[in-house]
């Protein structure tokens, strides 16, 4: 996948992180990166915004990827501007580019697949 780690930005409910590493978790408030927890507790419904290519993500809410991303795992609507490597489940609507895997989606699907 995605190996070279680079900084990558994070939006969640406005608040913006800046962070590195690849694989993204943002589950009961709580952001994990690469396995490590980050010092910053959401609240609220969830919407990311990630920029940058990263290899998963999952998140408790809505996401949009400004970048390629490896797998999506969120209950919301999801928007990868890039290409998806693996699969989506989405409890919403998925927009993105090629898709490489299974596509989950409770509602519309548009991608360049």
């Amino acid at each position: 996948m995605f190996k070279k780690s680079n900084t990558i930005d994070i939006t969640v409910n406005g608040r913006r992180v800046q962070c590195s590493g690849r694989n993204i978790s943002i589950q009961n408030g709580k952001i994990t990166i690469d396995g490590k927890p980050l010092e910053c507790d959401m609240t609220g419904d969830i919407h990311v915004v990630v920029n940058g290519d990263i290899n998963q993500l999952t998140c408790a809410g809505s996401v949009e990827v400004n970048g390629n991303c490896g797998s999506v795992d969120c209950a919301g609507s999801c928007t990868v501007s890039g290409d998806v490597n693996g699969s989506i489940d989405t409890t919403g609507s998925v927009t993105c580019g090629t898709v490489y895997g299974d596509i989950d989606a409770a509602g519309s699907v548009r991608c360049r697949r």
